[in-house]
């Protein structure tokens, strides 16, 4: 099959899922291409796939849309002359887009052609994210792109983003897309509830290459420190200062132990001084962004992983996150969230523990108890374990993406 991946920015270190398809669909024997709609990102750090697979000579990158209009509009003109000359049908295309009402007239549908216009014909475009579906689809309509569209919901795009533009945002997607993915069956029903129709919609999870995240028994240190993990993006619907607030309430029955906090965003400022002004420099590390042998060096040594996601006040939630899955897989015993499509992955009081969003008290109380009752570490560890493995098996899982793919082709025969 010649598949078309439509992504925002690419590479971007904190989206391993999209790396796995794309490199198990090249695995697979396919031809698989990656559109760009939002540039190349800015990362130094990224996953060894990018350049095991060259996967950068498989980008065609939008162009960047300038914040400003006066200068958006410069830009835009001249792409317009210059690929016009090289391909007349893109002037009629573009002037065909103005029916699309703001979309076109803030010139963004004119920087997301730009990709497609030498590039167009595939059997599969598959969209990461619902806000890059809504855009091809109108890219389609334009006669800029053929093939069937697949668009999956991840997170921000089901829950945050029709709350913060328009529960009807989706209208024309639903009703022209071919098949829909959402990654767990909270976001199918969110999705249903927007009104995509239920026989159009699947779950297909999102997998972890299990052989490298591999189990390890984990046994109470006896003479270090506990080791206390939490993996996120330093971003609101991550809940991180609810993790430093819980060992803030710990470490005044526990002093022998230590939290890493892996990941890189907005929020890292606010976290220093929330950790600084609780004194918690020596119990606390922020590690920053790290990538995938990284993270699981990082594992390995520790002994209780945490992830606490909340709901952000702009309504974005999580899907069952991928760290969590990892940490599950190595054998560690986790704590979460009854959120979003957490539920779904982590089984309270038997492959984990669950608590209500932002309460730190209760993430204190579940430390301490997983603290004073090690016995039960290995069996909670085994039990994540085998269930990431029948559920979040990477190449099971991209088997069935390549099987979805194909269905989605015999519907139009």
């Amino acid at each position: 099959m010649k598949i078309l991946m439509v992504v925002g920015k690419f590479p971007v270190l904190s989206q391993l899922f999209i790396l796995n398809q794309i490199t198990g669909l090249i695995d697979r024997g396919h031809q698989v291409d990656i559109c760009a709609l939002e540039g190349f990102s800015d990362e130094n750090n990224v996953h060894s796939q990018v350049k095991t697979y060259q996967l950068i000579e498989r980008v065609s990158a939008a162009p960047i849309l300038p914040n400003n209009y006066l200068l958006r509009l410069i830009k835009g003109l001249k792409l317009l002359i210059l690929h016009s000359y090289k391909n007349p049908k893109i002037l009629r295309q573009f002037l065909a887009s103005f029916k699309y009402g703001k979309k076109a007239f803030s010139l963004r549908l004119l920087y997301t052609m730009i990709p497609f216009i030498y590039k167009n014909q595939y059997d599969i475009i598959h969209c990461q994210f619902g806000v890059y579906g809504e855009l091809v689809t109108l890219l389609r309509e334009l006669g800029l792109v053929q093939g069937k569209l697949i668009t999956s919901f991840r997170g921000f795009d089901i829950s945050e983003y029709p709350r913060s533009s328009s529960p009807n945002v989706y209208d024309r997607l639903f009703k022209t897309g071919d098949l829909f993915l959402a990654n767990c069956d909270f976001f199918r029903q969110a999705a249903i509830k927007l009104g995509c129709p239920e026989s159009k919609i699947l779950v297909h999870y999102s997998g972890i290459d299990t052989n490298k995240f591999a189990f390890f028994l984990r046994q109470f240190p006896k003479n270090s420190k506990i080791r206390i993990l939490t993996i996120g993006r330093l971003v609101e619907k991550k809940g991180i200062e609810y993790v430093i607030q819980g060992i803030n309430y710990l470490v005044q029955i526990h002093q022998n132990i230590e939290c890493d906090i892996v990941g890189d965003g907005p929020l890292r400022q606010k976290l220093e001084v929330m950790i600084t002004q609780l004194k918690l420099q020596d119990k606390i590390n922020l590690l920053g962004a790290k990538n995938q042998q990284e993270i699981i060096d990082i594992m390995r040594k520790a002994h209780l992983f945490v992830a606490p996601s909340i709901t952000s006040k702009n309504g974005d939630k999580d899907a069952p996150i991928n760290t969590l899955k990892e940490a599950m897989a190595m054998g560690l015993p986790v704590i979460s969230t009854y959120h979003g499509g957490i539920p779904e992955l982590v089984e309270d009081g038997v492959s984990g523990f669950l608590v209500p969003e932002k309460d730190a008290q209760a993430i204190a109380d579940k430390l301490q108890y997983l603290i004073e009752h090690p016995e039960i570490w290995v069996s909670m560890g085994e039990r994540g374990r085998q269930f990431v493995e029948t559920h979040y098996n990477m190449n099971k899982l991209n088997d069935e993406l390549v099987n979805i793919y194909y269905h989605a082709l015999s519907q139009g025969r």
